[in-house]
């Protein structure tokens, strides 16, 4: 990329008008974009619901295996509504599941039968052709196990149809031969397995899965589309933030507070270096929030954690960039010479923590379930920033500001001013 002495201006108002942005949201037509205060905040934080769902239409209380299966249900639908601050509990006594998931960003009255109406009934499963046609519904599914294939030793995932799932699934195979019959678990595809051959017998296996733990998610997600019963909320109520309430104003506060110092503190001591960090921590935490409230991940306490860890991190890539141009304008090099070595030869330290941090945050996202899933998420999100905003926006922005007659002295990227001369 070819950066000139102007570029400095055009990235630091691309970065306010997206600061901007992530703090008042676009509501213009049809672009419609939140911003911060249309985060969706977790249980602790701001409170939310408390519902008791029973079987409806069912003369005997579920059996253990058909509770959890419903449990993981609900897991499914909360997870592809990014609700990731939740509690779900099975009274295996009773045949109530209790559930327990924050308020919408946007909600004001906080009416308890109002919200639950966004958890919706049992999951319907289904499974369709390309063209999204419904092949077979979960109730025609028996029952589904996992298995290893004898020969590979691989685990797969076992189906058996009743009589009338067994004609519509022969019928479907033999016409999609070498295509793909996609599960779905109300809009949210589970697996995509691809047919091989014509499967007669009311029985079928699928294959290529990673690991046991994967196939018995599979196994486990198709079984419960087939429940019996739906499931009806009898009693609600609302729940009272866990940190208290008005602890969200004063983790914004701190937060602020923080800020400013940073900033003082790198400004004071890497000046422009520091000017240039400020901004680049700036273009971090608003495409952070953007991250947050455009899909309406849920924000919990530990995804406040995820995000101030990364900022930290992101504050940490600019101090080891500005620590590496002052050794080498100490050396006697000239200022651009300086800042490009600096950002080439700081860049395989910040790419190595950041790499390591966002592979360690993927897997808490993929094994882990509630507000791990929030950790993991910010985690994620900040330390891919650092890349863009820490090493990219910042290396632009210093570079175009070298070049202009006013920023050249050596004393303004963090020399003595002795050693500067």
């Amino acid at each position: 990329m070819r950066i000139n002495k102007n570029m400095y201006i055009i990235v630091m108002l691309l970065i306010a008008a997206i600061s901007l942005t992530a703090l008042f949201g676009i509501n213009a037509g049809p672009i419609n974009i939140r911003g911060m205060k249309e985060i969706r905040f977790g249980i602790d934080i701001r409170g939310g619901v408390e519902a008791i769902f029973e079987p409806a239409d069912l003369d005997r209380i579920p059996t253990e295996s058909e509770l959890e299966y419903a449990r993981i249900i609900m897991e499914t639908r909360m997870d592809a509504q990014n609700i990731l601050d939740r509690e779900i509990t099975v009274d295996k006594n009773s045949g109530h599941i209790i559930i327990r998931f924050p308020w919408k960003s946007g909600e004001t009255d906080f009416n308890p039968q109002k919200a639950i109406a966004e958890l919706g009934e049992t999951a319907r499963l289904t499974f369709r052709d390309p063209q999204g046609n419904v092949i077979v519904e979960g109730k025609d599914v028996k029952a589904s196990s996992v298995q290893l294939d004898n020969k590979t030793n691989e685990p797969v995932v076992t189906l058996e149809f009743n009589d009338k799932g067994d004609k519509a699934f022969s019928d479907a195979t033999e016409k999609l031969i070498d295509q793909y019959i996609s599960i779905y678990m109300d809009e949210t595809l589970i697996s995509a397995p691809r047919v091989t051959q014509k499967i007669t017998g009311g029985k079928s296996i699928i294959t290529n899965i990673k690991s046991v733990d994967e196939a018995k998610a599979l196994s486990d997600k198709i079984n419960s589309g087939a429940l019996p019963f739906s499931l009806v909320s009898k009693n609600h109520s609302t729940i009272t933030p866990t940190m208290g309430s008005g602890a969200l104003d004063v983790m914004v506060m701190a937060g602020i507070i923080s800020f400013v110092a940073v900033c003082l503190f790198m400004i004071f001591y890497y000046r422009i270096m520091g000017l240039v960090a400020c901004f680049a921590i700036l273009l971090q935490i608003s495409v952070q929030m953007l991250a947050l409230s455009i899909p309406q991940v849920t924000l919990t306490l530990t995804g406040i954690a995820g995000i101030i860890l990364s900022i930290g991190m992101g504050v940490d890539a600019n101090v080891i960039i500005s620590e590496r141009v002052i050794e080498e304008l100490s050396a006697g090099r000239t200022l651009g010479y300086s800042i490009d070595t600096g950002y080439s030869k700081a860049f395989s330290a910040v790419f190595d923590g950041n790499i390591t941090t966002i592979a360690a945050a993927i897997i808490m996202m993929i094994f882990g379930t509630g507000s791990m899933l929030s950790f993991g998420y910010t985690l994620m999100v900040g330390c891919i920033l650092n890349f863009v905003s820490g090493v990219t926006a910042s290396r632009i922005m210093t570079k175009s500001m070298s070049m202009n007659d006013v920023f050249m002295k050596k004393s303004l990227y963090g020399m003595k001013a002795k050693e500067a001369k």
